[in-house]
């Protein structure tokens, strides 16, 4: 099937107004994951994270099936359709305020030329949309094959345009604290899988607060993802993590559901019986 090589092509509306992208057999929509923050015994609701939910012929698939299946060559295209529904669908949340996370992969696009295009297209559309920069955070994930200088050019041209920064999956494949330095990044996310190995051995657990207290040192926030349990959870909150994020408090729910606006209090949710937030209910 040949594809559409702009992305407002790809993009249609559905009759409430969510919009939703089209590519190859794919239909591409957006959910949202809460992300919290830590206050006083309490999880506040702090931002939401756009990620990818690819159906194929009615049917959800992983977002890695979508990324599997896209040519190199049309690698920019999709990453560009993917922020612009989650963009695009922000305001259908329904908690205004919300802080909205989205990923950007340098590996994708190295080209800091085409990179700084797609960020003035970003930056261009915000009005239209009523969205202010300062509500947005971009992720990136660090490596170590990419080039550090031209990494730094394009968190500076992100921090141009009002956007703040995190570096993604932090602990795991090239995680470098020297590159992190260069980056300087206003937050950083701490694996998921990674956090839950930790929090599952005492000895290491006693580490980790050590860990996130020398992320602190760098001037950032940290971001634990992953959190599935209540004993993940006194890791997290002993730690002295920032922001929360994970199935013992939220699922991604596609756009177009109206969000629970309710802080959760962390003594109830550290209670042994407390465990993963179900997908259905």
């Amino acid at each position: 099937m040949k594809h559409p090589r702009r992305v407002s092509d790809a993009i249609v509306a559905d009759e409430i107004g969510i919009e939703y992208g089209r590519y190859g057999d794919f239909i591409v929509k957006s959910a949202y994951q809460k992300i919290f923050r830590c206050e006083d015994g309490w999880l506040r609701p702090f931002a939401a994270e756009g990620l990818v939910m690819p159906f194929c012929d009615g049917h959800p698939l992983p977002p890695e099936a979508l990324f599997k299946a896209t040519p190199a060559e049309d690698g920019v295209f999709v990453e560009s359709m993917c922020r612009t529904l989650h963009l695009r669908n922000y305001g259908n949340i329904g908690e205004p305020g919300l802080v909205l996370f989205f990923n950007f992969d340098p590996r994708t696009n190295s080209d800091f030329a085409v990179t700084v295009k797609e960020l003035e297209f970003i930056a261009g559309r915000l009005g239209e949309i009523q969205l202010d920069s300062r509500l947005l955070v971009c992720e990136i994930v660090e490596t170590e094959a990419q080039d550090i200088d031209t990494l730094v050019r394009i968190t500076e041209e992100m921090r141009r345009h009002g956007i703040r920064l995190a570096v993604d999956d932090f602990g795991v494949g090239h995680s470098n604290l020297e590159r992190v330095k260069q980056i300087r990044p206003d937050i950083i996310k701490i694996d998921g899988a990674w956090f839950r190995q930790i929090a599952a051995v005492p000895a290491a657990a006693g580490l980790f607060k050590s860990f996130v207290a020398g992320l602190h040192g760098l001037g950032a926030k940290v971001l634990i993802e992953g959190v599935e349990t209540s004993a993940q959870l006194a890791c997290a909150v002993d730690a002295d993590a920032d922001y929360l994020q994970g199935f013992l408090f939220s699922r991604p729910k596609l756009a177009g559901t109206v969000f629970d606006p309710a802080s959760l209090r962390i003594d109830t949710l550290l209670e042994p019986h407390a465990n993963v937030v179900q997908l259905f209910k």
